[in-house]
């Protein structure tokens, strides 16, 4: 074993990761994982979910590997069912997938490009909401947490299906989250702001992604969201800000975090 799992807060609990494959979403899988919860991973790609598998198996986790195309609605509504089959409940959900969609003037987006960004970004996710409600209500303390932009506020040029479906999505899980004010499940969205991913790269070619937080800083605010201990509900959380009174301020990122909320 290359870790301890002894320091295990979540150690019990199963988990569902969308977009576990890479960035934001492969190092929550793992922070998960090494809070000692069993992780359901999904992705498109069946062999990033194996080399993420083999990780957290040589530090002591346990994963299920589920390869899963979110343009594919059936597939999707057969979560529930399969995940009820095994475990009879789901004690957090972490909808992370998402793509960029194209950037450019509206009146140049392709009806193909508008409509996939918002079916990934926005219609998968009520999907999930719809088919895994039941299973995080058997939980004795559901948590889900969405991850929505600073783009939903409307306000740059050229990111329009982006912003289109983040924005949705935010309005999509407070409503839900107003919907869950009276039973034991808790609803939330997080704002990562700029980070070194895949998706920022492709959004900002000439950036210095050294630059910018890794995705495993976030992991602490996924896990503080995931912890049956937490009560916020229907919030969106800037990870920016959250970080300044719970995490260590990084000289190297303050800057660039500080002017791009993206």
């Amino acid at each position: 074993m290359t870790e301890s799992f002894q320091d295990a807060p979540l150690r019990g609990r199963i988990a569902l990761v969308t977009g576990a494959s890479r960035g934001i979403g492969r190092a929550v899988a793992l922070g998960l994982a090494r809070a000692g919860a069993h992780v359901v991973v999904t992705a498109r790609s069946l062999g990033a979910l194996e080399s993420l598998d083999d990780e957290i198996q040589a530090a002591g986790g346990a994963a299920t590997l589920l390869q899963l195309d979110l343009l594919k609605g059936d597939r999707i509504d057969q979560l529930g069912p399969t995940l009820y089959q095994r475990w009879q409940h789901l004690d957090i959900l972490v909808g992370n997938a998402g793509i960029l969609g194209p950037l450019s003037p509206l009146g140049h987006t392709t009806e193909e490009g508008f409509l996939t960004t918002i079916d990934i970004n926005l219609n998968a996710n009520w999907r999930l909401i719809r088919t895994l409600d039941p299973l995080l209500k058997r939980s004795d303390a559901g948590r889900a947490i969405f991850v929505t932009s600073g783009a939903a506020s409307g306000k740059y040029a050229y990111w329009g299906p982006y912003a289109a479906s983040k924005a949705g999505l935010e309005a999509l899980v407070k409503s839900w989250a107003a919907e869950l004010t009276n039973t034991s499940v808790r609803a939330n969205l997080i704002n990562p702001g700029a980070m070194r991913t895949h998706m920022r790269a492709k959004a900002f070619p000439g950036e210095d992604p050294a630059s910018l937080p890794a995705p495993d800083e976030v992991v602490p605010l996924f896990l503080d969201l995931a912890s049956p201990h937490c009560e916020r509900n229907g919030e969106i959380i800037n990870f920016r800000e959250w970080r300044t009174t719970h995490r260590p301020r990084h000289a190297s990122t303050d800057n660039a975090v500080a002017n791009a909320d993206l």
